[in-house]
C-alpha cells in the first residue's frame, strides 16, 4: 500500500520500540503523591560510583536539574534518603523525585476539549484541530491547548504544569508533544537539538511542482511593514524545507513536508515563494473557496522515549477538510 494512502484517513497509531521486558519493569516513571518519581536500577557496571555521576549519566539529569531534586525534591536508594555523595552498589534502587511544580503565571486552566491520542506519565501527545491556539496570545488568552491540558493535569491531581514542547499555528492541525514535566520537557529539547525529535506534514498545495522531490533552502524573515506576515529575504535566517510529492489532482498537490529548521510560517512561505500557496491560506496567495484554513497538518511525530530512550512513531489520519480537496 503506497505510504500517502495508510495517513490520508483511518486512526491514529503507535509505533513502537522496546527494551527487554525486564527493564520495562524495574525502571520508568511512577506517580506518588501526585509527585513524578523516577525509579532506575544500579548495574554491575555503576557498583562504585556517586550517585551523582549516575544521575548525569544514567538518568540524564542536568546539573540544574540535580540542584533542583536536592533541593525542592528528594534522593532515595533502597528506600532510604541519600545524598549525591553515595557510593552505588549493584541492584541498587534508586528513586529520583522530581519536585512540584506551581502553574504557569498567565496560564488559566480551562475545560478545552482535547484529543489525547497517546498518554503516559512522562508526556502526552494531543491531536489539535484547526481553530484552536496551542499556547494564548495577548489577544486570545483564553481557550488554548495549553489551558486545556493544565486543566486536565490538575484534575488528575499532579502538582505538575503544562509544557508544550512543540507548537502549531492556530490553523494548523496535527499532533503536539506536551511534557508533564520541566524535567521531561528539557529531555525533549535536547532531543530536538540532536535530531531525535521531528515532524512531518502534510500539505496540500495549489498546482503541480516541477521537480516532485526537492529541498527549499531560502532564508525568511518578517516581512517590512507587517508584524504577522514572513517573507523569503537575502537578510534573513536560514530555513530549510524538504518536500516530496505523494499525489497529484487537477488542481492540488499533496506534498509530505519535513523542517530542518523552524521558522515561523516556514512552510508557507515557502512555497508560496515557489509560486504554489497552500490551499486555504490567503495571507501568502492561497484560495479560501474549498477550505477555510490553510490546507496543513502535521501527521507523523518521531521521538525518542524521554526515559527508556526507545524510538517511538506517532501517525494521525488527515482532517476531513482536507480529505475534501483531494
Amino acid at each position: 500500500m503506497p505510504d500517502f494512502v495508510r495517513f490520508l484517513s483511518g486512526a491514529a497509531s503507535v509505533n513502537r520500540s522496546l527494551g527487554t521486558e525486564e527493564q520495562m519493569l524495574n525502571e520508568g516513571i511512577h506517580i506518588i503523591h501526585h509527585q513524578f518519581v523516577l525509579v532506575k536500577r544500579a548495574d554491575r557496571e555503576d557498583a562504585g560510583q556517586l550517585l551523582r555521576e549516575f544521575l548525569k549519566e544514567r538518568a540524564g539529569l542536568s546539573r540544574a536539574a540535580i540542584t533542583a531534586v536536592k533541593k525542592d525534591g528528594d534522593l532515595l536508594v533502597n528506600g532510604n534518603h541519600v545524598t549525591v555523595r553515595y557510593s552505588l552498589e549493584e541492584d541498587d534502587e534508586i528513586q529520583i523525585v522530581f519536585p512540584k511544580e506551581t502553574e504557569s503565571p498567565g496560564l488559566i486552566p480551562e475545560p478545552v476539549p482535547l484529543d489525547i491520542i497517546y498518554e503516559e506519565p512522562a508526556f502526552l501527545v494531543v491531536n489539535k484541530p484547526a481553530d484552536l491556539q496551542t499556547v494564548p496570545s495577548r489577544q486570545d488568552w483564553r481557550k488554548a491547548v495549553a489551558n486545556g491540558i493544565l486543566f486536565y493535569l490538575k484534575k488528575s491531581g499532579l502538582a505538575s504544569t503544562a509544557h508544550m514542547v512543540t507548537r502549531l499555528d492556530r490553523d494548523t492541525s496535527g499532533l503536539v508533544l506536551v511534557a508533564k514535566h520541566g524535567f521531561f520537557h528539557e529531555s525533549f529539547t535536547r532531543m530536538r537539538m540532536n535530531g531525535q525529535l521531528s515532524r512531518e506534514y502534510i500539505a496540500i498545495i495549489h498546482g503541480h511542482l516541477s521537480d516532485k522531490e526537492g529541498t527549499i533552502d531560502a532564508p525568511i524573515g518578517r516581512k517590512d511593514g507587517s508584524i504577522i506576515e514572513r517573507c523569503v529575504r537575502e537578510d534573513g535566517q536560514r530555513a530549510v524545507t524538504r518536500y516530496k510529492v505523494l499525489k497529484e489532482t487537477a488542481d492540488y498537490s499533496v506534498v509530505s513536508v519535513r523542517l530542518e529548521t523552524g521558522r515561523t510560517h516556514q512552510i508557507r512561505v515557502h512555497f508560496s515563494y515557489l509560486g504554489h500557496p497552500l490551499a486555504g491560506d490567503d495571507l501568502y496567495g492561497g484560495k479560501r473557496e474549498l477550505i477555510g484554513r490553510q490546507a496543513l497538518h502535521c501527521y507523523r511525530l518521531r521521538l525518542h522515549h524521554p526515559i527508556t530512550m526507545e524510538t517511538m512513531t506517532l501517525t494521525v489520519p488527515m482532517p476531513e477538510d482536507m480529505l475534501k480537496l483531494i
